[in-house]
C-alpha cells in the first residue's frame, strides 16, 4: 500500500532517477503514471540500478512495456538506424498485422515525455544504446496486455 492511500504500486517507468517527478509523472498513488515515494524506491528498479552500478560496462539496455512503438531517448540517426532494423525484425514474424504496427522514433515525439524513465537512467550512466519498445498493444488493453499475448510478443 502507497502511504495515506488504498492504492498499492507504482509505474517502475517513472521511478529511475532521471528527471524524477517531473512532466509525464504523477503524484497520485491511484494513478497509472504514479512515481512513487522518491527516486528508485520500487524494488525492481533498485535492483536493475544497483546491477548495472555494480557492474559497470554495459554497451546496451533495452527496456519494455505496452503500446506499439521502438523509442530512443532523442533522434540520433544511428539509433535510429538501428531501431529501423529491428522493426523489421518484428514485422517478418507471424503476427496479427494489427498486434504488431510499430513506430520509431523519440520517447517525447511518439507517445509523451515521461518523467523518470530507466531509457533516461541508462543513458545518462552512459549506456550508448538505450531503447524502449513499447510492446504490442495500442490502447486496446493499455498495461494489461493479456495472457494469450505473452509468447506471441516474446517471439
Amino acid at each position: 500500500m502507497n502511504s495515506g492511500s488504498s492504492c498499492c504500486g507504482a509505474d517502475p517507468n517513472r521511478n529511475w532517477d532521471a528527471g524524477f517527478g517531473g512532466p509525464g509523472a504523477s503524484k497520485d498513488p491511484c494513478c497509472n503514471s504514479y512515481h512513487g515515494p522518491y527516486a528508485n524506491s520500487e524494488v525492481k528498479v533498485k535492483n536493475v540500478v544497483d546491477l548495472i552500478m555494480g557492474h559497470g560496462n554495459f554497451k546496451s539496455s533495452i527496456s519494455m512495456h505496452s503500446y506499439a512503438c521502438i523509442m530512443v531517448t532523442h533522434a540520433q540517426t544511428f539509433l535510429t538506424s538501428l531501431s529501423f532494423i529491428l522493426l523489421a525484425q518484428l514485422q517478418s514474424k507471424n503476427s496479427p498485422p494489427s498486434m504488431t504496427r510499430y513506430q520509431v522514433g523519440s520517447i517525447c515525439k511518439l507517445i509523451y515525455q515521461a518523467s523518470g524513465g530507466s531509457i533516461y537512467w541508462t543513458c545518462n550512466t552512459g549506456i550508448k544504446y538505450s531503447f524502449a519498445f513499447e510492446l504490442r498493444d495500442t490502447g486496446f488493453y493499455g498495461f494489461l496486455l493479456p495472457a494469450n499475448q505473452i509468447v506471441p510478443t516474446a517471439e
